[in-house]
């Protein structure tokens, strides 16, 4: 009789969420550190995009790996999912710890810039610029963002680990 998987799905998930929040808060404090964070360069951010990508589809590998090569669409949407789930929730926690210890006023110079910015191109009035950044005083606390930034990694990583599941499934033979 074959033995069951040690391995879960969550543990994998674990380990990568962690290299991925590690990642983005690395990309984070590069942009603050040079500036670029305040400039309003996304360059960095798309970086991260890519290896979120990659490390999704590297921890539900990996899991197969583990798994003596067997891979449910189940297992492969598991891993996945809490390797996003938990890259979220290390990046909320140091926004957290950023904007309330860190850098308490970083909030407001990021709007400044940004109503600055909408100003010196002179295509809004400054009603029309309150109005657009009334949306971005929401992002800009940490807990709401974190939330959204939480939502939007747990939905990539549906996709990337479906994608990833489709690709590596493998059933267990059924033993007679």
């Amino acid at each position: 009789m074959e033995s069951q998987n040690t391995i879960s799905p969550g543990k994998v998930g674990l380990n990568y969420g962690i290299y991925l929040g590690l990642i983005i808060i690395l990309i984070q404090v590069v942009m603050y550190v040079t500036g670029m964070a305040l400039e309003g360069v996304q360059w960095p951010v798309y970086i991260y995009y890519v290896i979120f990508a990659i490390l999704i589809f590297a921890a539900v590998k990996s899991y197969r790996q583990k798994n003596a090569g067997f891979l449910t669409l189940s297992e492969a949407l598991k891993t996945g999912l809490s390797a996003a789930a938990i890259s979220g929730v290390i990046f909320l926690v140091y926004n957290v710890l950023f904007f309330y210890i860190i850098e308490p006023g970083y909030g407001e110079m990021i709007l400044d810039v940004a109503r600055d910015n909408m100003l010196e191109d002179g295509n809004m009035t400054e009603d029309q610029v309150e109005m657009a950044l009334s949306f971005s005083k929401y992002m800009i606390n940490p807990f709401i963002g974190g939330a959204f930034w939480i939502a939007m990694s747990a939905f990539f990583g549906l996709i990337y680990s479906l994608i990833a599941g489709a690709i590596w499934k493998q059933q267990r033979p059924y033993e007679a």
